[in-house]
């Protein structure tokens, strides 16, 4: 069993960053949803106003250069440092950033990597990534998040749609028909006892599903050619494709694939109980027939 030293980190820096002022958990309520498979999601609203780094109106500065100290949890090699999420979702979110400026619609690195397998081999969970503001980034320096889990625990609310998605990848079953399931292109992850390897693997294994999705590769496309979601569990890895951030006030990130929602305000909440979770997420993919669709599965 992994020791979990960066979990238990950041629960301690958690209590400290609290007592500091410094961590500014959510605060939320559970909603009972309605519709079609509304038991994979979970859905919050709000109790507040939307954290400011969230807000469209005003200026944005960079919060990870410098990042706050109080934050911090341990430096992850020469390139990277694991901090606590200021907004977090659950106690001990953690943000994998890069120590020096990287763009969060930029190609994930080698060393991108590298230091998720670090911490990953110590403390995992459902890792996610958003490409960019139309995948749902509030911010455009490099990070990749993670929602520690226990080896018992589900990774989150929808993974055994994943799970079906991804034996029917295996099976080579048609699924042109949804464009939930044809936004997504999953793969399971390889087991590598040796780091170095692994982070390859994954490197690899991600550079397979972005030329599924049709997002091109580095050295093709300097950027992606369309936004994207980034999944990661201890079974499988997922990438879904964009078309945009947004449905019904509702704003989506990869937490959204998971079965993670959140309704604000600006939320149309009796959209989504007469229509169902699956569907706002329909509505933020590709559409069939859409020009731009060129996903071939």
């Amino acid at each position: 069993m992994a020791d979990q030293i960066y979990w238990k980190k950041a629960l301690e820096r958690s209590e400290q960053a609290l007592r500091q002022q410094a961590l500014v958990p959510l605060s939320t309520s559970r909603v009972e949803i309605q519709g079609p498979n509304a038991d994979q999601f979970e859905l919050r609203e709000l109790n507040d106003r939307l954290p400011k780094h969230h807000r469209s109106e005003g200026p944005k500065i960079n919060p990870f250069r410098p990042w706050d100290p109080e934050l911090a949890i341990d430096n992850v090699g020469n390139d990277h440092v694991l901090i606590l999420n200021k907004y977090p979702v659950q106690t001990g979110h953690m943000l994998l950033i890069t120590r020096e400026w990287a763009s969060q619609v930029d190609w994930l690195t080698l060393k991108d990597w590298r230091a998720l397998v670090s911490v990953d081999n110590d403390s995992t969970g459902l890792w996610f990534l958003n490409s960019g503001p139309l995948a749902g980034a509030s911010q455009p320096h490099r990070h990749l998040q993670l929602l520690p889990r226990e080896s018992d625990a589900r990774s989150c609310p929808r993974v055994e749609w994943f799970e079906r998605l991804l034996d029917a990848r295996s099976a080579k079953r048609d699924l042109n028909n949804d464009p939930l399931t044809r936004s997504c292109m999953i793969a399971r992850r390889p087991s590598c006892m040796d780091p170095h390897d692994e982070a390859r693997e994954l490197h690899a294994l991600y550079r397979h599903l972005a030329n599924a999705l049709r997002l091109g590769n580095k050295e093709s496309c300097e950027l992606p050619q369309a936004p994207y979601n980034l999944l990661l569990t201890r079974s499988w890895m997922a990438l879904i494709r964009r078309r945009c951030e947004q449905a019904n006030g509702f704003s989506i990130n990869a937490l959204g694939f998971a079965g993670y929602l959140l309704a604000t305000e600006q939320s149309d909440q009796n959209w989504i109980q007469h229509n169902g979770a699956e569907a706002l997420l329909r509505q933020v993919v590709p559409a069939l027939g859409d020009p731009t669709d060129d996903i071939q599965v």
